[in-house]
Formats: structure tokens, C-alpha cells, sequence
């Protein structure tokens, strides 16, 4: 689950110590792993509000967890709406600080939809407590499903220093800020700050995952490999991580024109991540041309059940790939006649807006590719190229649309298109020197006479 955060035991004095006290004893720590001896995230928030039922920030935590770490929404969900209503009648029934009733209202604001106002709560937290580390994930994720890359990054900034290496989770920081800087392009510095963080704890499963950034977007495949295969003790068993670094390791296999193994947890786990990297790596193993057999069956029963939820506009297009792999039309016309509803229902939910201009277009590209119409295709999704970030996701993760466009412009038929591909082509070559996939699109786009 995107950012989710594991609750493990730790010294509550010294957040007191670093000026966060709260209402009741709270224990966080970040580390994208379940603690099994504690029952995992779900035990750890069930023994969290069974302590103290009435203790606001824990259910704070409990609610912001299940909506930023598995794209929940009160919308569809009466057990998560009826959580967050308790949480904010527990909260005008005690005694608040400014900085609870901010996280109530924080996530409060994002259960309704309205991702840049929670984020706006989140910051106002932080400028008074740079060293809470909840409204600092909570804000992280948030601009990550976004887009808001440059906010990912300047957020952190701001609080960093004050991150001192006395102060728990400290090294976790430096992987979180590492994260923002490589999504923002400053490679090198983000790979320097990921390598701090490793030196302290070689199980930060998060700067792994930023180094296997850098090497992707730098096209270093075999630093990226050998990087990898030399970590991957470290981070096996991270759980909640571990699939997606998995998954960019898949990538660089990709690159090479190897075709990797999906791994089975992927489909059996569930958790939003990894069925979004599921339907990723299926689709471009497909437009590499690599038969994927039945394995479009085995996920679509997962993503059938999200089709209506409309939580997350990236996710959609990814469960959309999965119904149109499995030629199942049913989840695809229930996914698109849903999301264009929601794109046409009012109210401040940042991704309904967003639907109508970018969604809706990003998901008929899909369709009418899987339709073996490919003008259609560029003609949908040339104009919105440059806004695609608004859907979140990382970079690495959006470059599939990219690669979809660039397969639709190399079998075009309309001579309006004929230059297309050729000029995205070159711009690729340009940002992402050296990369095999793109040598071998080029080499595409010649036997079709783009490329003199």
C-alpha cells in the first residue's frame, strides 16, 4: 500500500522530548513492514482504539492510514465513513490541541476528496512541529497522488534540518526527502542522501527504492541490476515494499529486452501497489510483445472489485488495463459510464475534477489501443501528455502512457501523425540517453521510414 506506515514500537518518551506530546501514548515508526508479533498494521490500530477508545489521534492514525494507504474512500465505504464521523464527534467532545484538531481535520478533509486542502492542513502542522512525522508522511503521500512533485520535495526541505540524528526515524527522513529530489530530476543528489540513509539502516526498504529510481531514470541498467541483486537481502522482507522494488527490478530486465517473472504476490496480495504494478508490468510486457497467457485473468478478478471506486484516477487506468487484457467488457463499460458520473458530480474531490480533462481522455486511449484504433489513440492523448502528472504516480510508473503513445504514433495511418513518433522519439533519446527501449523503438520507427 502506497505510503503506508507500519506501527511498531518506539520511544515515546523521546517524542515528548522532541516537543509532539500526545493525548494518550501513541507509537509509530515508518518503515513500510507489518510487525507480525503485533498483528500487523490492522492488529496494531485494533489494539491502538481498544486501549482508548475515545483517544482522537488514534483514530486519526487508524482512519488516515486506511485512506492514504489503500486508496479507501468514505464514498463507497460505510465502515470508513462511519470511522471517520466518530473520529471527528470524538474530537468536539475533549480538550485539543491546535495540532490534533488539525490532523482530524486533515484527514477529515482528504476522506472528502479534497487532497490539496488536506495537504494545506498537513503543512500547517508541520511549520509549527517539523518533526511530526505523521503530517509529514500523511502530506508526502498526498502530493504523491497528486503529481505535486515539486511540493513532495519542498516539503520535506523544509523540515529536514530540523531532523537531527538524536530524533527517531531521523534516517528515515533522509529516504523520504531522497524520494522528492529524484522525482524533481536532482539525481545525484537524491542518490547521495538515499546512500546516507542505507549506511544508518540497510533495511530502508524506501531509499532502495529511490536508488532504483535513479538507475531507471538514468538508464543505467546494469548498476541498476547489480545494485539490486546486492540489496535485495536487505529488503526482501519488507513486506509492504518489497513487490514494488520487485517491480523496478522487472523494468531493468525489461530494458534488456528479458522477459521477467511476475512475481505470484503481485496478484495474491491485494494491496493497491502491487495490483497497479501487476497491471503495469502485464501492459508493457504486451507492448513489447510478449504473450502474457492467462495472467490477465488472474488479476482481473481483484480489479473488478475496484472499478466504481474512482478513488484515485491513476489506479483506474490501471484496473482498466486489466479488464481490457481479459477482453471483459462488463468492468469496462461499469468502470467508464462510473468515472463519467463521478467527473460530472459536484463537490471539491480533486480527482472527479480532474476526470473529465485528463481521465476520461487517458482511459479511451486505453480502450481504443486494446480497439486497434491508433490515430485515435494520439489523438487522445497528445494534448494531455504534459498534464498525465495530475494522475500521481511516479515518473517510472506514468512512463507506460508515455510508451503507449509512442506504439500508437509508430502504427499510425493518418499521414497528419507521420512525424510523431519520430519527434517523441528523439525528445526520449534526449531526457533518458543510452536506454535499450528506446534504441529499439528507433529501430521500429525506421523500418517504417520515420526515422530518415
Amino acid at each position: 500500500a502506497w505510503g503506508a506506515l507500519a506501527l511498531l514500537s518506539c520511544r515515546v518518551q523521546a517524542w515528548k522530548d522532541a516537543g509532539l506530546p500526545l493525548s494518550t501514548h501513541a507509537r509509530k515508526y515508518v518503515k513500510w513492514t507489518n510487525d507480525k508479533s503485533l498483528g500487523g498494521i490492522e492488529g496494531c490500530l485494533s489494539k491502538l482504539k481498544a486501549a482508548d477508545p475515545t483517544f482522537v489521534m488514534g483514530h486519526a492514525i487508524s482512519n488516515g492510514l486506511v485512506l492514504i494507504g489503500t486508496g479507501s474512500s468514505v464514498r463507497l465505504d460505510k465502515e470508513l465513513d462511519q470511522a471517520v464521523k466518530t473520529m471527528v464527534e470524538i474530537s468536539k467532545t475533549q480538550p485539543l490541541t491546535r495540532r490534533e484538531q488539525l490532523h482530524v481535520s486533515a484527514v477529515e478533509t482528504f476522506a472528502e476528496g479534497n487532497f490539496p486542502k488536506a495537504c494545506e492542513l498537513w503543512e500547517q502542522i508541520l511549520r509549527d512541529h517539523p518533526t511530526d512525522m505523521l503530517a509529514l508522511k500523511f502530506s508526502h503521500d498526498a502530493y504523491f497522488y497528486l503529481g505535486y512533485q515539486e511540493q513532495m520535495r519542498d516539503s520535506v526541505a523544509r523540515i529536514y534540518p530540523f531532523w537531527t540524528p538524536d530524533i527517531p526515524l531521523s534516517s528515515y527522513v533522509k529516504g523520504i526527502y531522497s524520494f522528492g529530489l529524484m522525482e524533481t530530476n536532482f539525481y545525484d543528489q537524491a542518490a547521495k542522501l538515499a546512500r546516507e540513509a542505507l549506511a544508518i539502516n540497510p533495511t530502508d526498504a524506501w531509499s532502495v527504492h529511490t536508488i532504483a529510481h535513479v538507475h531507471e531514470m538514468k538508464a543505467e541498467v546494469k548498476e541498476g541490476l547489480e545494485f539490486m541483486q546486492r540489496s535485495e537481502n536487505h529488503w526482501k522482507d519488507s513486506d509492504m515494499l518489497a513487490c514494488h522494488n520487485y517491480w523496478h527490478w522487472a523494468l531493468y530486465l525489461i530494458e534488456k529486452v528479458r522477459r521477467p517473472s511476475i512475481l505470484p504476490s503481485l496478484q495474491a496480495s491485494g494491496a493497491m501497489l502491487d495490483v497497479v504494478d501487476s497491471c503495469s508490468m502485464l501492459y508493457r510486457l504486451q507492448m513489447e510483445g510478449v504473450s502474457v497467457g492467462q495472467r490477465w485473468q488472474d488479476v482481473l478478478p481483484v480489479t473488478r472489485k475496484h472499478s466504481r471506486d474512482h478513488v484515485l484516477l491513476f489506479n483506474d487506468a490501471h484496473f482498466l488495463m486489466a479488464s481490457l487484457g481479459a477482453r471483459d467488457p462488463q468492468p469496462t463499460q461499469e468502470l467508464l459510464a462510473t468515472l463519467r458520473d463521478a467527473s460530472e458530480s459536484p463537490g471539491e474531490n480533486c480527482q472527479h475534477r480532474l476526470a473529465r480533462d485528463v481521465g476520461l481522455p487517458l482511459c479511451q486511449a486505453l480502450v481504443e489501443a486494446e480497439g486497434g484504433n491508433p490515430d485515435r489513440v494520439v489523438e487522445l492523448l497528445l494534448p494531455i501528455r504534459y498534464r498525465i502528472v495530475q494522475i500521481g504516480g511516479s515518473n517510472a510508473q506514468r512512463d507506460v502512457f508515455n510508451q503507449l503513445l509512442i506504439h500508437a504514433a509508430l502504427n499510425c495511418t493518418s499521414s497528419v501523425h507521420k512525424n510523431v513518433a519520430r519527434s517523441l522519439l528523439m525528445e526520449r533519446d534526449a531526457l533518458k540517453p543510452n536506454s535499450p527501449l528506446t534504441e529499439r523503438l528507433m529501430r521500429k520507427a525506421a523500418t517504417v521510414h520515420l526515422m530518415q
